[in-house]
């Protein structure tokens, strides 16, 4: 009898915790947003970029904070939280803090068919945005058909997703080899993952499928959590298995190509915001959410950081890239002590 009293409280508390931790999140993302406008070399006071956002002439602030800043800030945030969401949806998934985009090939696919539009074929940034999305969204349906054998199952699909990846990258190393030297800079920072050049023509396609899809992974997020506890039991808890895997991969490979043709395939973030996530919110609850806010924040951090605070200035995607490495290399050994696959 005493139990269930216990057993309830228990559950108000991580609710409780659960729900101010993500505040505190979404707060913290709320306020380097604000930063990004605020930062640079001309620093703008709060109500200089608020009465930018409304739409009154400020001198210098007007073009500085409306036409740079702004378009970058959002497709940081949004990217951030499509890279987030979309990485803890596969790690979810397959059970495994390695079946991020970045390393099963997803990422890949798109920098691949990227550099060469650029280097080979000298398509433009539309262009080569639209190419890199498709060729994401083809790598996607490659490795789940390859590594569906009369069921699926998330080992094989990482397995095949590392090998896939590796033909990959070989065919950006022979297409940069091969590039004139005019268009390695294009092609080079493109591959790195940059915000620069932001644009609100690059951001629309970004905007308009993260207002799709991110509800629709908010929507699926309880029955992609159960999953968790295999097919069987998900089964018999009413959940449509197969329905629910396809739509939230779909959902998740749109986000990451949609993504990545914006902004390049940004290193690492889809990697670590679900491991950051469960560390800080803790078990038995969807991290999309939270895993979606780390990722803007890591984004967003990590574009001023190396714009600003580094004594010269670098892609977001090196920053997150020499942040991410070492915490792959944690996971590993961390896993390794335990004894246990990741």
């Amino acid at each position: 009898m005493t139990a269930t009293p216990t057993l309830r409280a228990a559950r108000r508390s991580r609710a409780n915790r659960r729900a101010l931790i993500t505040g505190a999140l979404a707060v913290l993302l709320l306020a380097l947003f604000c930063f990004s406008l605020m930062w640079g070399e001309v620093v703008y006071s709060p109500a200089q970029v608020i009465d930018v956002l409304t739409g009154e002439q400020v001198p210098g602030a007007s073009y500085a904070v409306g036409v740079l800043r702004l378009p970058r800030a959002v497709m940081g945030l949004i990217s951030g939280l499509a890279f987030g969401a979309a990485g803890v949806t596969f790690q979810t998934l397959l059970r495994n803090q390695l079946a991020s985009p970045d390393i099963i090939g997803i990422s890949a696919g798109a920098s691949a068919a990227g550099v060469i539009s650029i280097v080979i074929f000298g398509l433009g940034q539309t262009a080569t945005s639209m190419v890199a999305m498709c060729a994401a969204l083809g790598v996607a349906t490659l490795i789940y058909l390859l590594s569906f054998r009369g069921g699926f199952a998330g080992t094989r699909l990482i397995l095949i997703g590392i090998g896939v990846a590796a033909m990959l990258n070989s065919m950006v190393t022979y297409a940069l080899s091969k590039a004139d030297t005019w268009d390695l800079p294009t092609a080079m920072r493109w591959l790195s993952g940059s915000l620069n050049g932001a644009t609100w023509e690059r951001a629309l396609p970004l905007i308009i499928a993260a207002a799709v899809l991110l509800p629709l992974m908010l929507l699926l997020s309880r029955n992609l959590n159960v999953l968790r506890l295999g097919d069987d039991t998900a089964t018999s808890l009413g959940i449509p298995v197969g329905l629910t895997r396809i739509t939230v991969i779909i959902a998740a490979v749109a986000l990451i190509a949609v993504a990545t043709a914006a902004c390049g395939p940004i290193a690492f973030v889809a990697f670590v915001s679900g491991p950051i996530a469960a560390r800080i919110v803790g078990p038995g609850s969807s991290l999309l959410v939270p895993s979606a806010l780390i990722g803007g924040i890591v984004v967003l951090a990590a574009d001023l950081l190396g714009q600003y605070f580094l004594g010269t200035r670098y892609p977001v995607g090196v920053v997150t890239g020499a942040l991410g490495a070492p915490f792959l290399i944690y996971l590993l050994i961390r896993s390794n002590r335990a004894g246990s696959s990741l």
